[in-house]
């Protein structure tokens, strides 16, 4: 998360939505005054003890609205980036086992007993997007969500929008796989969209049809 006083924007770090990429075409924009927490490259905390505890940057719109002020929440630019859910989770599952081969001889299997475990479904980078940036009736909170698969120009229009200079958006923290459908059959295929349901609605994604 960055929330930024000095161009009065809050940017939501979903997880793998080249989060980190995003994070790096900001941060020169951004002065003393403002705020980033992000737990991968080095430690940074929001001035928050609540939030500076949850351990990592991803925090979603529910538990940050608390601890800003209506103002605030109503006149800041919120934005985020959300990515196919099918690809996401391909994405994420082979970032988490990114040094275990077994798990890349056989992906589809594992992906699937992985699913039916409760804490891993529960992972921050497992969880549904939508959890992140809907309030507790399912409504968006933000002003404006990009797209991974059209990450450069949903980038420059966020740029028009706070008012700095867009820049090219290098490839940071990509998981090593082949395309995402690769790995999918029919089972694995209904369970990623029965888990992702409202992420499917929502940002209107489907699995690609041939």
């Amino acid at each position: 998360m960055i929330i930024s006083h000095r161009h009065r924007f809050i940017f939501f770090a979903v997880p793998k939505t080249a989060t980190h990429t995003v994070r790096e075409a900001l941060r020169p924009h951004l002065g003393d005054e403002d705020w980033e927490q992000q737990q991968l490259f080095g430690r940074q905390t929001l001035p928050i003890p609540e939030i500076a505890r949850i351990g990592h940057g991803h925090v979603g719109a529910r538990r940050i609205r608390a601890f800003l002020d209506d103002a605030m929440w109503h006149t800041y630019f919120k934005f985020g980036f959300v990515r196919n859910p099918f690809d996401r989770f391909v994405s994420t599952c082979f970032f988490l086992h990114r040094d275990n081969a077994q798990f890349s001889a056989a992906a589809t299997t594992n992906m699937k007993q992985s699913l039916k475990n409760r804490s891993f479904r529960e992972r921050v980078l497992i969880r549904p997007q939508s959890l992140q940036l809907t309030d507790d009736a399912g409504r968006l909170q933000l002003d404006y969500v990009g797209r991974y698969e059209s990450l450069q120009a949903d980038f420059d229009e966020v740029c028009r929008r706070i008012g700095i200079a867009s820049s090219a958006l290098p490839r940071r923290n990509a998981s090593d796989h082949d395309d995402y459908t690769a790995y999918y059959d029919d089972e694995l295929r209904d369970s990623v969209a029965e888990f992702y349901r409202q992420d499917l609605e929502l940002f209107e994604y489907r699995y690609p049809v041939s």
